[in-house]
């Protein structure tokens, strides 16, 4: 009988360790959780500081991937951005052309085919592509679920979710420095696995003439509306 008693007494007790270990297990994982999402909204806070209507320039590299085809395609550039929703980029290799915005109108200016593709940059950097977000910073708490994917001696990177699903955009990493907030990379994925992999190099933060956001079409271009090639695809 004693024997018995005991048996029962250890198996209480065995159980109630094994609900302490559990809810310390819970707390724990609580807690890590609250832990990243402090240090994230930290770190968000210093990113926005660094981006936030604060005029930038920098030389980029880009390297898009196209799966299926198996196509790898290097570019290279200058890149002007203005707060909010102001951006040159100003690819010279391996072909010169120009992506401008004024936060409203779209300019793409092909000079070796002599012609301007115009339109609505609303529609054409949603959700952010394009690297739209590096011109109002806001964005991406706005449009994206944010999380931490790796936290390095020197780097995050963050891992950007689009709360609106768009074939185009899957996910954007941004690789972000710790030590001045400086954004190096971002790669964009879409539903197909291409990416777009864009690097910075140079950055400076200086005004920029908002005179650069805008294109002064040369005489003689053909010009074509983005809405009525979208139409005859």
């Amino acid at each position: 009988m004693q024997k018995m008693k005991e048996k029962t007494l250890q198996n209480f007790l065995n159980k109630c360790l094994f609900v302490i270990l559990i809810c310390s297990s819970l707390a724990s994982f609580a807690i890590a959780q609250e832990t990243d999402s402090t240090i994230l909204d930290q770190f968000l806070e210093g990113l926005e500081k660094r981006y936030s209507k604060n005029d930038f320039r920098a030389d980029f590299s880009q390297v898009s991937k196209l799966k299926v085809l198996e196509i790898d395609e290097a570019a290279s550039g200058k890149a002007m951005f203005s707060h909010p929703g102001k951006m040159k980029w100003e690819y010279l290799e391996p072909q010169q052309h120009q992506i401008i915005t004024n936060g409203k109108m779209l300019w793409i200016y092909r000079p070796d085919q002599n012609q301007v593709i115009i339109g609505d940059a609303q529609a054409f950097f949603k959700q952010g592509a394009g690297g739209a977000f590096l011109s109002d910073i806001s964005i991406i708490k706005e449009k994206y679920i944010i999380s931490i994917k790796e936290n390095t001696e020197s780097n995050f990177v963050l891992n950007l979710i689009p709360k609106v699903k768009t074939p185009e955009i899957q996910s954007i990493l941004i690789i972000v420095s710790k030590k001045d907030y400086y954004i190096k990379k971002i790669i964009t994925s879409n539903i197909y696995e291409d990416t777009i992999e864009i690097e910075f190099h140079n950055i400076e933060f200086k005004d920029i003439d908002e005179s650069v956001f805008e294109l002064n079409i040369p005489e003689n271009t053909n010009i074509m509306d983005m809405d009525n090639l979208q139409g005859n695809q």
